[in-house]
């Protein structure tokens, strides 16, 4: 058994003998050691809290998290149903915005005929002249923007005024294409689908498959043939309507919800679908959609309640336009008016709803 001592039993003054000895022969250094520890000690963690404290701050072993963030210069933009009334039946400016009423004058031709005599003057021609009114409507809406928000915003690398002015022609151009659709309550300003002297709406024809539907939630409930058919059926009322001015050859807008438009792809045992039927037989038909046109639910608040629509148009019936959509003011801006910290600017549009000049060159077919 050795009889020599460990480190940790020398005496103090030996201790320091041997940290001297460990740097001046072997080059191994402690600075500021006393002495060495025996390993009981490593079970006392009292010992080491000089060497490592308890933290002051928060333990965290990152930086914020806001500085890994990354911010897409491509800024989206929530998208609406698309304005289409102007694109439908389209656009006229009539009057100006101290306008407050439209008349249209009209003139009928008016005749008589009587037997040829020598000293008859039997017989009259002449005009009876009548003047329809509409009235137009104005609404504004009105941005404001504050010097903090613009410089908030700003941080993001978004132009709120910009964003601001855009979002209020926005909501001006959307109101005006729903007067297009269904008019202004309370005055003589009407819509598309609400005119006084519209023709009475036809029905679709009972489909095979049950009800009178074109499509059944996401299934096409109709056969090609029978969608043919209602069309069909769409184009002899104005044929009737206009006592022959309107033919087959006329140019048609067959105005439908984007959803009813899904129907057009239906195909026959012939493998031909409606919209070639409708190439075929109509040459100078085209197809366009509005939401208007849909059923009145919880996505499309300006639907129908009546459920889906189809309109057919002939926008120039014997050369003259058949209606339009018309406004007396498309957009005013009013001066940007400075207060304490912020601004404020009024906007202002004007619609006369939809100008149905010629009754006989629209039908309309409900529930299809």
């Amino acid at each position: 058994m050795s009889n020599k001592k460990l480190a940790y039993d020398m005496s103090p003054q030996d201790q320091k003998a041997a940290l001297e000895y460990h740097k001046t022969r072997w080059g191994i250094e402690f600075p500021g050691a006393q002495a060495f520890c025996s390993p009981a000690m490593k079970e006392n963690i009292n010992i080491a809290m000089d060497a490592q404290p308890q933290l002051v701050t928060t333990p965290n072993s990152g930086v914020p998290a806001y500085l890994t963030f990354f911010t897409d210069p491509d800024i989206l933009r929530v998208l609406t149903a698309a304005n289409e009334g102007a694109e439908i039946f389209g656009e006229k400016q009539k009057g100006e915005w101290t306008t407050t009423t439209l008349l249209f004058p009209v003139v009928e031709r008016t005749y008589e005929v009587s037997s040829y005599g020598d000293h008859n003057n039997n017989g009259r021609a002449g005009i009876n002249t009548s003047f329809p009114e509409r009235q137009p409507y104005l609404y504004q809406t009105v941005v404001e923007y504050g010097d903090l928000e613009i410089e908030r915003v700003g941080l993001a690398k978004i132009g709120f005024v910009a964003e601001q002015k855009e979002a209020a022609i926005d909501g001006l151009n959307k109101f005006g294409n729903l007067t297009y659709f269904k008019g202004v309550a309370g005055l003589q300003n009407y819509g598309a689908l609400n005119d006084p002297s519209l023709y009475p709406a036809i029905a679709p024809v009972p489909k095979a498959n049950g009800g009178m539907a074109w499509l059944n939630g996401t299934s096409i409930n109709a056969s090609a043939n029978e969608i043919f058919a209602d069309i069909q059926a769409l184009v002899i009322q104005l044929i009737n309507q206009s006592s022959g001015r309107i033919n087959t050859k006329s140019r048609f807008v067959l105005a439908m919800s984007p959803r009813s438009e899904g129907a057009m792809t239906a195909t026959n045992t012939f493998n031909v679908n409606v919209a070639a039927l409708l190439e075929k037989n109509f040459p100078n038909l085209e197809v366009k959609t509005a939401v208007q046109y849909g059923a009145l639910t919880a996505q499309n608040p300006q639907g129908s309640a009546v459920g889906e629509i189809v309109q057919l148009w002939a926008p120039d019936a014997n050369g003259q336009d058949s209606g339009y959509c018309s406004f007396n003011t498309k957009l005013r801006a009013g001066p940007v008016v400075r207060e304490l910290s912020a601004y404020k600017q009024k906007m202002v549009q004007g619609s006369s709803g939809f100008v149905l000049r010629q009754p006989f060159a629209m039908s309309t077919m409900v529930g299809v």
